[in-house]
């Protein structure tokens, strides 16, 4: 048990939450933590409540500087829609980050900006 609700820990040692809309389970992303899938699921159920509501492109341009900060490289793309490799946007509307290794797909997690998902995606990968 995570002690977290909704939270599971998979056999990958990543992190994935998940709730029921309708009676049916959904799930929220995969995540490198059981903190941070918890915050998706509580942000899912409307139980989050941030320090400070950030605006979207607040969010993005504070991922573009931690970024910076780490030294990381955020890689681009111009064939993804997204702008970044490894990152795509979910039906949803956030972004999936992630990619393949000997034919097995990675996720390292879901976010709410592409950017944050590049950073993510950066960190993971070099």
């Amino acid at each position: 048990s995570t002690g977290y609700k909704r939270v599971a820990k998979l056999p990958s040692g990543r992190f994935r939450a998940k709730h029921k809309v309708d009676g049916r389970h959904q799930s929220l992303g995969y995540f490198g933590t059981a903190v941070e899938a918890a915050v998706a699921y509580a942000r899912a159920v409307g139980e989050y409540t941030p320090a400070v509501a950030a605006e979207p492109a607040a969010v993005a341009a504070e991922a573009e500087v931690v970024a910076e900060a780490e030294g990381l490289r955020l890689h681009l793309s111009s064939s993804r829609a997204t702008g970044y490799k490894g990152v795509q946007q979910c039906p949803s509307g956030r972004f999936h980050a992630g990619h393949r290794v000997d034919g097995r797909r990675v996720c390292y997690g879901t976010f709410d900006t592409a950017v944050e998902a590049a950073v993510a995606y950066a960190r993971a990968v070099g």
